[in-house]
């Protein structure tokens, strides 16, 4: 079905025979309002390859392309943290347990009623690992301050990673991936759109994923939380969860070319946003 689907998305938006153009963006607000999130933090850093740490990546190519995106005029870009860590907008925000807690306790029950009368269809995702009760508050009310500040998109930056006996062993799987939200969604269509556009820009250089349940490179999922899983984004709310390649991979191990995949990937990042949002 994934397949059939990332099929389906290529053959319509990337199909220049079509005579159809990526983007189907209709934006209120006078600029274009993104929310790039670099994946973990300094608590919870994710995959690690030997002494390199998942968020200390997701930041450098998270800044990359929040720092070229700023520079256009017809977009407002927000970052939820820097090398300091959470932003003001954000680790203040954190603080609301109860109000993140709540919003999300209202949502997961308006989805299993969904369920229980067959409006909500559940799918198989790729499996994903748990997360901690802290790190839920921080990527639900990430979703909820989107959904209040009226985010026209939020990109989720990530490296992925393979079970390995060590970190410092080479694991089986390599490319990227990009990430949108199922089609039971409410914000489906547009984010799978937005998705297409960087997916078809990264394809330019980079080979996409040899797991399995990735093949194609682009990927739909319902459990995602960074995608607005139970219900938790507007239809409004584009959300994208780019995985950038497998952290162990040869561009990713040493200091200089894993610079130039930073600039690379932040360049093709942002000319998919901006082909998406502006395809004139």
């Amino acid at each position: 079905m994934k397949k059939l689907l990332s099929i389906f998305i290529l053959s319509v938006f990337l199909a220049p025979s079509l005579g159809m153009a990526a983007s189907g963006a209709t934006i209120a607000n006078p600029r274009v309002k993104i929310l790039l999130v670099p994946g973990h933090d300094e608590e919870v850093w994710g995959a690690q390859y030997g002494s390199i740490k998942e968020a200390t990546m997701t930041l450098s190519l998270a800044t990359r392309i929040y720092n070229i995106l700023k520079k256009d005029k017809r977009f407002e870009v927000y970052i939820t943290r820097d090398s300091k860590g959470y932003v003001k907008e954000f680790s203040g925000y954190f603080t609301n347990k109860d109000d993140i807690n709540a919003f999300k306790e209202n949502a997961k029950k308006e989805t299993q009623s969904k369920i229980e009368s067959g409006e909500f269809k559940e799918r198989e995702s790729v499996p994903h690992n748990a997360v901690s009760a802290d790190t839920a508050v921080v990527l639900y009310g990430i979703n909820k301050w989107a959904n209040e500040n009226k985010m026209d998109a939020v990109i989720h930056v990530h490296f992925n990673d393979y079970p390995r006996p060590s970190k410092w062993t080479i694991g089986k799987h390599k490319g990227f991936a990009v990430y949108f939200p199922d089609s039971e969604l409410e914000n489906w269509m547009e984010s799978s759109q937005l998705a297409a556009d960087i997916f078809t820009q990264l394809r330019k250089k980079y080979a996409t994923s040899t797991y399995g349940k990735e093949l194609g490179g682009l990927v739909p999922d319902q459990k995602l939380i960074a995608l607005g899983s139970n219900g938790t984004l507007l239809k409004s709310v584009r959300s994208v969860l780019v995985e950038y390649g497998y952290i162990y991979e040869k561009k990713f191990r040493t200091s200089s070319p894993r610079i130039q995949a930073y600039n690379s990937m932040a360049n093709l990042t942002t000319t998919g946003i901006k082909k998406y949002f502006f395809p004139k």
